[in-house]
């Protein structure tokens, strides 16, 4: 059972802990590469066409700045305001019907990831950076060891997971490739999830997780660097998603919070055209109802390696055990100990159920003596 706990506000972006972009890589070699005057020459007064091109340049930016803005949060220069609230129910009824995209481009909205006749009843979403992120990529592989879809099956409640990245929809088969992961990938290109959700932009990297096993910076912005490379002749090499824009983890459980499920087992279409045969004259059940969905436990990334340790997904989902110990043993007892999300999960439901069910069974099989 995660603990709640108070919304840490005010992170400042420490200038030598900020990932290096590619506009700011591009301005250190423009200006290496001025070219010094030769004595004795004339150099051309570029004064008047250099302003035009500066305001024609800020015009544009603004106009970018404009349109970014209607659907997410201003960019941030020195704190990062975030907290762990929980999403309203106001927010969730707003969002359910924007679209995110699959890997072959078609579109599904947002509800039918975690609601459904078909759905899973418990859904831990998780937000990622931009596809090229090698922080992300890293933690997908840590989290694709640690929570397998065979653990999850194991629960007594249905449970799974599914990921949503900014970019385009078109690198996602390429991202599943590189980490392995095996919960199906999304993308929100719009990013009016990440917006709507309170998910912030920052560039600020924060102190080094467990789950990058000890993974270095340059390794991880490497990693990006080559992906993007990979990605030059298809023209994706610049849709990877927002630099800045950092992600969180969402669990989505009954509103009831109960164990059992409260709907009927949705009729298959086989046996819908069955009944419409032989029973014409009877008169037709009711589609189920849509079991109610809220989130019961999140959190809110604060720097662009800040995602939720294993141990506690594994404690909120439910798992026993803490996920792969890494060698660095100082972070990860951090990693065992600390915890980053708010709210209540099922978890603890379910793991009384559990040993509930462990104790009639021994006890029916005769362990248990009088």
């Amino acid at each position: 059972m995660a603990e709640d706990h108070k919304p840490a506000t005010g992170v400042k972006e420490d200038s030598s802990k900020i990932e290096p972009t590619g506009s700011e890589v591009s301005n250190k070699v423009d200006a290496t590469d001025k070219p010094t005057p030769i004595a004795g020459t004339s150099t051309p007064n570029t004064t008047a066409t250099s302003n035009q091109d500066t305001e024609t340049a800020a015009a544009v930016a603004a106009t970018a700045r404009s349109d970014d803005d209607a659907i997410n949060p201003p960019d941030f220069h020195g704190e990062v305001q975030t907290t762990n609230d929980l999403p309203t129910v106001e927010t969730l009824r707003k969002i359910e019907t924007y679209t995110v995209l699959d890997h072959d481009g078609k579109s599904h909205t947002f509800k039918s990831l975690y609601a459904g006749h078909n759905s899973p009843r418990r859904v831990l979403i998780i937000f990622i950076r931009h596809f090229f992120c090698g922080n992300c990529q890293e933690y997908l592989r840590t989290l694709s060891a640690s929570i397998t879809p065979d653990a999850l099956l194991q629960l007594p409640v249905s449970t799974f997971i599914a990921v949503i990245g900014c970019g385009t929809p078109e690198l996602i088969n390429s991202y599943i490739q590189e980490t392995g992961c095996p919960f199906p990938v999304y993308a929100d290109p719009t990013r009016r999830l990440y917006a709507e959700l309170g998910m912030v932009r920052t560039l600020a990297l924060g102190s080094r997780p467990a789950y990058l096993q000890g993974k270095s910076l340059a390794h991880t912005v490497v990693s990006g660097v080559v992906q993007g490379l990979k990605q030059v002749k298809s023209g994706l090499v610049m849709k990877m998603g927002d630099q800045r824009q950092v992600g969180g983890e969402f669990l989505f459980e009954p509103a009831t919070l109960a164990l059992d499920t409260p709907i009927s087992t949705p009729r298959s279409e086989e046996e819908k055209k069955l009944e419409l045969t032989h029973d014409d004259d009877k008169p037709h059940e009711e589609e189920p109802k849509i079991e109610e969905k809220r989130v019961t436990w999140c959190h809110r990334m604060k720097t662009t390696r800040d995602h939720a340790e294993m141990p506690e997904l594994m404690e909120v989902l439910g798992l026993d055990g803490s996920g792969a110990a890494i060698k660095d043993k100082k972070r990860w007892q951090k990693a065992l100990q600390s915890r980053k999300g708010t709210g209540l999960s099922m978890a603890s439901q379910m793991s009384q159920r559990s040993r509930m069910s462990v104790d009639t069974t021994n006890i029916t099989g005769g362990s248990v003596k009088a």
